[in-house]
Order: structure tokens, then sequence, then C-alpha cells
């Protein structure tokens, strides 16, 4: 794999107060990264300083250029949508795909109009016919039309129904990625992509406070079910949470030997929210 994102002691105030904090992460070719955080804890701000959008101290590398001194030359290869789509209303889809045509020099029109194939978007149409879905799909051809090597995804199905959230992470593995490109995606339904992450960070207060492959993260975490005798011998091992319900108490424990952990009752795989929850409940108290 090639290290197309390094960031490093990536800083950003916004007056006194700090928003993103020593913030190191590197993102290589053919990975998928889910960047995850609560409300307010630095993703948006981060993605802003990727694409060379505010000023922040620290160093930020995308495919060998600064974004900050070599922003046009960098958007080339970097594509990205944001959590609010937003295209004129006026603008029919044909127009559109001209704009584009006309300004970046890796936009492929057949490649465009041949995604819009798939959906019930005309060409003729203007934006201002178009549901939220159908803009968030025209938008989804433009970006995929360009043949980038780093695409940016920053809660790119807010306020959709689960079809079409669906729709769009399914042409988004079919028509955009392999493993020589790269995504980044912040999103509130982690539940939803996590099955196409092959990478997760987790961002609270501006910091980095876990960063691991997937694979690696199901093997470090495990959930018990754990029995109410079994409960306070259980707590000794300091789970990162424990959730009770209808007399069975569930623990989620880190860098646990499951031989100990089996005494307690029935192991399985936590999901990402899950694990989440524990470690985002671990950095807070």
């Amino acid at each position: 794999m090639t290290e197309l994102i390094s960031i490093s002691n990536l800083n950003k105030n916004y007056g006194d107060k700090r928003v993103v904090s020593e913030l190191n992460l590197s993102v290589q070719s053919g990975q998928i990264l889910g960047l995850v955080g609560p409300n307010g804890a630095g993703k948006t701000t981060c993605l802003q300083a990727m694409l060379g959008l505010v000023n922040y101290e620290g160093n930020i590398d995308i495919l060998g250029y600064n974004p900050k001194e070599q922003r046009n030359k960098m958007l080339e290869d970097v594509a990205y949508i944001a959590d609010v789509a937003v295209l004129p209303k006026w603008l029919k889809v044909k127009q559109a795909l001209t704009y584009m045509a006309g300004v970046h020099p890796n936009f492929n029109r057949e490649k465009a109009e041949t995604f819009l194939d798939k959906t019930n978007i005309g060409l003729s149409s203007k934006v201002s016919q178009l549901s939220k879905g159908m803009v968030t799909q025209l938008h989804l051809a433009l970006i995929l039309a360009i043949d980038a090597k780093v695409l940016i995804l920053d809660e790119p199905t807010l306020g959709l129904d689960i079809l079409t959230r669906r729709q769009f992470y399914t042409h988004l593995l079919e028509d955009f990625y392999n493993e020589d490109k790269c995504i980044i995606v912040t999103t509130h339904q982690i539940e939803e992509i996590e099955h196409i992450l092959t990478d997760v960070a987790f961002i609270q207060e501006g910091k980095i406070v876990l960063a691991e492959s997937t694979d690696n993260i199901k093997e470090r975490f495990k959930l018990v079910s754990v029995t109410h005798e079994q409960v306070e011998q259980a707590k000794t091992l300091q789970p990162l949470f424990a959730n009770s319900l209808m007399g069975l108490t569930t623990m989620l424990f880190d860098n646990q030997n499951g031989n100990d952990l089996q005494k307690f009752g029935a192991i399985s795989d936590p999901s990402l929210a899950d694990i989440f929850v524990g470690v985002m409940a671990k950095e807070m108290y």
C-alpha cells in the first residue's frame, strides 16, 4: 500500500477555542477510513484543513501536495462531497455536466451519464425538480466521474432515507473504489457503513483517541453477556461500559484474554457502534 494522506501535529483554533489538537493520521491506498466522533468533535474542521479551506498549524500532505499552497493542483486528484449537496436550483442536469467538463481536466462526461442512466434523473431536468436524494445522486455522479485518487465525504447521506443511503454507498463501491484509491467518510450512521470500512479513527475534542483497522479492532474488543451473579467479579476486569437489560448485563472489554472472559458468559463480537460508545465513555470519565 502507498501512503496517500499524511497528517501530523494538526492544530486549529477558532478564537480561544481549540477544535483540533495535535492530530496525527495516515491513510493508505485501498483504505476506506471512517472518521467518527460526536457533534463538535472536530471532524469537519479536519476535513476542511485537508481541503485547504481553513488555515491551520501542522503538516498535511495529500498525494504530495500541501493543501494550503497547492490547493488547485491537489483538487485535480481529490474529490469532496459535503454534508449538504448544494447546486443552483435553475441549473439543468446537462448544464452541470457541461460545466464540470469545462472546469475539471479529469472529468469524464460519459462516466457521469452512465451513472445517471442507473437513476431516474433526466438530463433535461432542473435541480429544482429533483428530490433531496436525487440531488445527492447527481452530486455523486459529478464527483465519481472525476478520476480522483482521494475521495472525502462529510456526512454525505445526511437527511436521506435508508434506501437512498444504501444506494449511495453501493454506487460508491461499484463506481469509484479500487485498491489504488482511498476514501475518508464521516458519518453518524456508522452501523450502516461499518461493513465497507477497512479502518476507523475515533475523534473526541479534536484528538484522535483510536485509529486502527476494523479487523484489529474487532479482535481487540469483545462483548460479554454477564449473568447477575457474575457482574461484580466481571467489573474487576474494568469493562469500558456495562448495559443491563432483563437480568442480563452486557459488558465491553478491551484487550482482555478470552479465557478470562469465558467464565462470565457468552462472548460475541461488538459492532463498531458498541466500540465507539465504549471508547467515548472511557475518554469522558
